[in-house]
């Protein structure tokens, strides 16, 4: 008897072991007790290998236990061609072209979450198709000046856009168990020297401005990774900053998220092991070459081991760093429901071109000339952007399209039309491996070019150009700035005479920064698209024939000149940032009053206009368009506002109705936006600051009632001095807007 208890006994000590060693592969498990579990089986090498990078866009697991690696994989509007192993240059695979979906301005210029919510859900099912872990984005870099390069990945120059836009784009993407990666965190609003800049604000503008959109896709968007910043803050590179890995991202948004640095990121091991970066990717190690291959001497690899057998870390704090990648593991490639995806099906290429025609801005259209009636049949096209790839170049948002229509051949599929380059970049035909299957070099000299549009353009009963910026170094690409605000090429002076040829002009500017438009008050037909993927050609016609009724917003402000962005008005401490030896000292002068912040103070008198800004020589101006524009080819009717209370308390809130009436021939869609304005505070406030907002569609005659819910948060400020948001006691006025320029409606209530 006793021989067998003992045999009970041991089986099921055995047994008891035996499933204790699964726990860590147990879904059904928690999430915590699996990664302590995993934590606890692990040797010292096998949790310094997991992380630091083994390839230049993979890390290592743990073979040993089955724990897989992680696999990124650049985004954020589409899935990058595989690279080698140890090399940037794309590996010359045959299966790894992807649907290209519009850029990132462009979703935010759909004003419109539940599009960036079928973005997020698609790009999540191609990244599953090729088995990545980690989409490297989306970016949420506020739009502080027209220069950056980068401008164009970013979701425009508010914050609240910005967050409502992020959250549901990362819940789309992580619905598919794919990780979404937010970058990047933080202050990085330029790319000229982008390793070198140390940016000096306020805490207010910090807390105000640049961090609403990480905050959001942290806590509401429930990101499980995040990517640091190049540049530094405080006098520390972003990816080993204490202020906002530690106390801001840690300890106030009590995230539990993966911090990855940016490739190259990483500096100093000292600064990486307590400041909270978890995941190291592309150190430049050797010093030398961009591909190297020294992969155990990056900051949080020999240099940590070491360290820790000196005594001069702790393994708690590795395994810190290691539970947070097993946290990532666990959400993403041992996810057991995570599917198989799919690549460049007819519903990714469907949500594609639907979330590109619902970005283009309609910004003039005098005369009847748009939509193009079906009795207009000669029509030339003028402007390289018209058959040039735009899927390509740009840095690491670099794509290889199964197939990327054009705006030439999607307007041939819906009249006769003839074409004229107009002006040349002198780009080659192949850039990254890709074939343009388009001649970009032209043996014409520029005048000739002109010469020759203009002469066609007069037989033409429509002349549409399309041209703009492109992902070329200095315009819209990495690691480049704009060097000019005014067209390259010489299109401004084209634009002109196309113009004196043939008064029916259409001008598409395509880009995703604000360009000078020094002709927009003479053209009678303006329109502002943005990359727009793989069905870019075919939105754009949907739109200039009149299938989809124009209904995107600016995102931005487009300012007449480069002076007029408040960045750009104190010299170079503003841009590009002054030397101090070590690197260049970047200051945020115009603090809180980015965007429509600063330009809504164009007209106020000098005193006020002195009271809000910190500097005086800065001196806001009327924009040529202003932020949330964007016209339609109906019209719409906003009705008188009501307010459902003139009081409301701190604990309390008000409901605020408008409504909205479509008063013109065909469906449309408005977007009704709710700003705030803080009648009289203790600090310098901006006039008003966008709070909410919403799209309705409607139908011809019919009218909607739109609500919005104003709250105590909404009429908070964040107050430096107490480290805390706060709202006063006093009197407000709600804003009912089409644009920051147009209000409609004002309601005055007041907080007890």
């Amino acid at each position: 008897m006793m021989k067998r208890f003992s045999f009970l006994l041991l089986s099921v000590i055995v047994l008891a072991t035996a499933l204790s060693a699964q726990v860590y592969l147990d879904p059904s498990a928690p999430l915590e007790e699996r990664i302590d579990n995993a934590l606890s089986r692990m040797t010292l090498q096998e949790k310094i290998s997991m992380i630091h990078a083994q390839s230049k866009f993979s890390s290592p697991g743990v073979a040993r236990l089955g724990i897989p690696g992680i696999w990124c994989t650049d985004g954020p509007h589409g899935i990058r061609p595989e690279v080698l192993w140890d090399e940037w240059n794309n590996a010359n695979w045959t299966n790894d072209s992807c649907t290209a979906f519009p850029a990132l301005t462009a979703l935010a210029a759909t004003w419109n979450p539940d599009l960036a919510l079928l973005y997020g859900e698609m790009l999540g099912e191609e990244a599953l198709y090729r088995n990545k872990n980690v989409v490297l984005g989306p970016g949420v870099n506020i739009y502080r000046t027209p220069l950056n390069g980068r401008n164009f990945e970013y979701m425009g120059e508010d914050p609240l856009l910005a967050s409502r836009m992020v959250v549901p784009y990362i819940k789309g993407l992580q619905s598919k168990g794919v990780a979404a990666c937010v970058k990047h965190f933080a202050l990085n609003n330029q790319e000229y020297n982008r390793h070198g800049y140390n940016v000096n604000l306020s805490d207010r503008a910090l807390y105000e401005i640049y961090l609403p959109a990480f905050k959001a896709a942290v806590t509401e968007g429930k990101a499980w990774s995040l990517m640091g910043a190049y540049n530094l803050y405080k006098g520390q590179h972003a990816c080993e900053n204490q202020y906002l890995l530690k106390d801001i991202l840690r300890n106030e948004w009590q995230s539990d998220l993966c911090v990855i640095s940016d490739w190259g990121g990483a500096h100093n091991t000292e600064l990486a092991v307590p400041n909270g970066l978890d995941l190291e990717y592309g150190t430049w190690t050797n010093g030398l070459t961009v591909n190297n291959k020294e992969y155990d001497s990056y900051m949080l690899a020999e240099p940590f081991r070491l360290g820790i057998l000196e005594g001069k870390y702790t393994e708690e704090q590795l395994n810190e760093k290691v539970r947070n990648v097993l946290r990532l593991i666990f959400r993403t490639s041992m996810n057991p429901n995570r599917g198989f995806g799919s690549m460049v099906s007819e519903e990714h290429l469907k949500a594609a071109r639907e979330i590109a025609a619902e970005s283009i801005v309609l910004l003039k259209n005098e005369g009847g000339l748009l939509p193009i009636q079906s009795n207009v049949n000669n029509i030339l096209v003028v402007g390289e952007n018209a058959v040039k790839m735009m899927t390509v170049g740009g840095g690491s948002s670099q794509l290889k399209v199964k197939h990327e229509v054009s705006p030439l051949e999607a307007l041939k599929q819906h009249a006769t039309v003839t074409y004229q380059r107009g002006y040349s970049s002198g780009e080659n035909n192949i850039q990254d491996n890709v074939d343009f299957h388009e001649q970009l070099s032209d043996p014409r000299t520029a005048e000739q070019m002109i010469s020759d549009a203009v002469e066609a353009a007069r037989k033409a009963d429509l002349v549409i150009f399309i041209g703009g910026l492109n992902k070329k170094a200095h315009q819209d690409c990495e690691d480049s700035d704009r060097e000019q605000y005014n067209l390259p090429y010489g299109q401004d002076r084209l634009i002109e005479a196309l113009l004196d040829a043939n008064p029916r002009l259409v001008v598409v500017n395509m880009s995703g920064n604000a360009v000078a438009m020094p002709w927009a008050e003479k053209v009678p037909a303006v329109i502002q698209t943005w990359y727009l993927g793989s069905e870019g050609g075919n939105a754009l016609a949907d739109v200039l024939f009149g299938n989809v009724n124009p209904s995107g917003r600016l995102p931005f402000t487009i300012c007449r000149q480069l002076t007029d962005y408040p960045a750009h008005q104190a010299g170079k401490e503003t841009y590009p940032g002054v030397s101090n030896g070590q690197y260049d000292e970047l200051y945020y002068t115009e603090d809180i009053f980015v965007g429509y912040r600063f330009t809504d103070l164009a007209g106020q008198k000098q005193k006020v206009i002195n009271q809000k800004l910190k500097t005086k020589n800065q001196k806001p101006r009327t924009p040529l368009y202003s932020f949330g524009f964007g016209l339609s080819y109906t019209t719409f009717l906003f009705g008188q506002a009501q307010i459902s209370d003139k009081e409301m308390t701190k604990s309390g809130s008000l409901q605020v109705q408008i409504p909205v009436t479509n008063t013109g021939s065909r469906a449309g869609k408005q977007v009704v936006q709710l700003y705030i304005s803080d009648l009289k505070s203790t600090l310098p406030r901006p006039l008003k600051e966008l709070k909410a907002f919403q799209k309705v569609e409607l139908q011809p005659g019919e009218t909607k009632i739109v609500t919005f819910t104003i709250t105590d948060e909404m009429l908070r400020y964040f107050n430096p001095d107490k480290h805390q948001w706060e709202s006063e006691s006093g009197d407000f006025e709600a804003l009912i807007a089409s644009s920051a320029a147009d209000i409609h409606s004002r309601l005055r209530f007041s907080l007890k």
